[in-house]
């Protein structure tokens, strides 16, 4: 049997949607959600799913909110932080699991801090993957949104964050060629671009295709395969338009999480990093630093020549720090 098959798939109500997931392990061994990032959709797990399943976890790997099988949601109001943490808690739920550890990646980093920060109670210990933590900040007078701030720093620089924002801009550009827009992506944010080819940041760019390379054929961890996996999960909705919608709520997130502000996140907290990582500020300086937001967070792990998709890139290494973090759980006294 090989690894895939060992994975196991059906779909669950929660938090009003219909949410596909991807699982493998004993149904009772104890819970790990996993939680995928954009452009990707459950199989950005397939390793850890395999090897943490093999190690007796039960091990859950959604398909997000306006991705794959699961439901998309017509308004964009409904990509909320607090939509996306209220889908995993219904997740357990649905599974009758009491307490999980939940591991984020990319977009699925900040759904993992923030289930760490809102539910403590369910959520009983986090990693993330690519994505820190700094708690949330105040306010400040006169208020100033993100994605304001963005464009105050950029003038008129192109940033794919912006370029996002207005509904039905990059879905045009994005939604034509669903293959060559997932392979053009992980290849551009992954540690086999050479450097001196990179681009993700141009700010004379127009697009997104103006920032990202085509992929130039399969790679060592993206097999063509791995890409019609990819492509088959998008075809279902036949658009980014779901996981666009997080981007856009990046300024209704900063006013509804105003409340927990100051709030630390207390479980024990793992962070893995990436040597070619293109999201801001992933220096080991940085992460260290969140400590005043994350007080028991353990050492940060760096992984060496990988781009971005940790997960997937890396993935024996990806797979031996979080079974050393999940079995050191068991050995000290959790909070909640």
């Amino acid at each position: 049997m090989s690894g895939t098959d060992r994975i196991r798939h059906r779909h669950v109500d929660s938090n009003g949607i219909r949410m596909h997931v991807a699982e493998a392990g004993p149904d009772d061994g104890p819970a790990v959600v996993l939680c995928h990032g954009f452009p990707e959709c459950w199989y950005s797990w397939r390793h850890q799913l395999v090897a943490l399943g093999e190690a007796g976890y039960h091990v859950i790997a959604p398909d997000q909110r306006g991705y794959g099988t699961t439901d998309m949601p017509t308004a964009v109001e409904d990509y909320t932080q607090l939509h996306l943490v209220g889908d995993i808690v219904g997740l357990l739920d649905a599974l009758a699991i009491e307490t999980a550890v939940v591991v984020g990646h990319d977009w699925g980093g900040p759904v993992a801090w923030h289930c760490a920060l809102l539910r403590p109670d369910r959520f009983r210990a986090i990693a993330a993957l690519s994505i820190h933590f700094s708690g949330i900040a105040p306010l400040k007078t006169p208020y100033v949104s993100p994605t304001d701030l963005m464009r105050g720093a950029l003038g008129d620089g192109f940033l794919y964050i912006l370029h996002f924002q207005e509904p039905g801009v990059a879905e045009a550009e994005l939604d034509v060629d669903l293959r060559r827009t997932l392979g053009s992506v992980l290849y551009a944010l992954s540690g086999d671009i050479p450097r001196d080819e990179y681009r993700f940041f141009d700010p004379s760019a127009h697009s997104l295709f103006d920032v990202v390379n085509d992929l130039p054929g399969p790679l060592d961890w993206l097999s063509d395969a791995d890409l019609d996996a990819f492509v088959e999960s998008f075809s279902h909705h036949g658009t980014f338009f779901g996981g666009i919608n997080w981007y856009r709520n990046i300024d209704r997130n900063r006013e509804l999480l105003a409340p927990f502000v100051g709030v630390q996140v207390h479980q024990p907290a793992l962070f893995i990093g990436a040597e070619f990582d293109s999201i801001f500020g992933q220096t080991e300086e940085a992460v260290l630093a969140t400590r005043a937001a994350v007080p028991n967070l353990r050492d940060p792990i760096w992984v060496a020549g990988s781009g971005h998709w940790i997960q997937q890139e890396e993935p024996e290494i990806v797979n031996a720090a979080l079974l050393e973090f999940l079995g050191s759980l068991a050995k000290e006294t959790l909070p909640g």
